[in-house]
């Protein structure tokens, strides 16, 4: 059941049969819940973690004049809330962009797991640390990236991510977001999403066709978006010197679950 999550942790830590084992046993509840629902809403407190295991979902707030900015997309194998584990309620709201399969695991079961298991709490660690690299990509897209280059590196962080999990090839993906939720995440006006698509299309880097993003040329998108995968730890992850990436992260105890602070 949980294989993106499963592979999403093995490209920073190996897991044992033992630890995925474990990790399966730890899921409580499967639910599904439809496209543009909100499951955890800002100030909520849970006894569960959640994790994506299929679709696309967003972390977002409202402004009081009703606007939106989402923060960061959940894919599947992405955990909704690991990182509040002990900061009590969430201070945004969580929701869906597409039906999802959202899988709870409770809290008390995946603290445990990371006590027990050293590699699964490595491995937890290092996916919260990509999170948090993530987030600060995001705000200097936002805040100093035009919005051409700004819609162009998020695509290529899409496919990076999406790759990452088996579910994007050959510059290929599915991309089901409507465009009100793309200037949500950019800081755009809808009618500045579709003219930069446009552009994009006519200048021959991208094709959206009923919710399939078809990259091109790659390279020429990723060189045009400045994009720099680093802060994803693709590199490390496949890198020749992966086995001594391992004997360091054998050498260094990550914090336990309940210590982890990333905001």
């Amino acid at each position: 059941m949980l294989e993106t999550l499963i592979r999403k942790l093995e490209r920073f830590v190996p897991l044992s049969l033992e630890d995925k084992r474990m990790l399966e046993r730890a899921t409580a509840k499967v639910q599904q819940v439809g496209a543009r629902e909100d499951f955890i809403c800002e100030g909520e407190v849970s006894n569960d973690l959640h994790l994506v295991l299929n679709g696309f979902a967003c972390r977002y707030k409202i402004l009081r004049d009703g606007q939106r900015q989402i923060m960061a997309y959940l894919l599947p194998g992405d955990f909704c809330d690991l990182h509040v584990t002990m900061t009590g309620g969430l201070d945004h709201s969580i929701g869906t962009l597409t039906a999802c399969t959202i899988v709870s695991i409770p809290r008390y079961a995946m603290v445990d797991l990371t006590r027990r298991y050293p590699a699964i709490n490595r491995a937890l660690w290092w996916a919260t640390l990509v999170d948090e690299g993530t987030l600060r990509e995001w705000v200097v897209n936002l805040g100093r990236r035009p919005a051409d280059k700004r819609m162009a590196h998020l695509l290529c962080e899409l496919l990076v991510r999406l790759e990452m999990i088996g579910l994007a090839n050959g510059g290929r993906y599915e991309l089901p977001l409507k465009q009100s939720e793309l200037a949500d995440t950019l800081g755009l006006s809808v009618v500045h999403v579709n003219r930069i698509l446009q552009q994009l299309r006519r200048d021959g880097l991208i094709t959206l066709k009923r919710k399939v993003l078809s990259i091109h040329d790659v390279e020429r998108l990723k060189d045009f978006a400045e994009f720099s995968p680093s802060y994803l730890h693709v590199e490390q992850a496949e890198s020749d010197g992966m086995d001594s990436q391992r004997a360091m992260m054998r050498r260094y105890e990550a914090p336990p679950l309940e210590d982890m602070r990333v905001y």
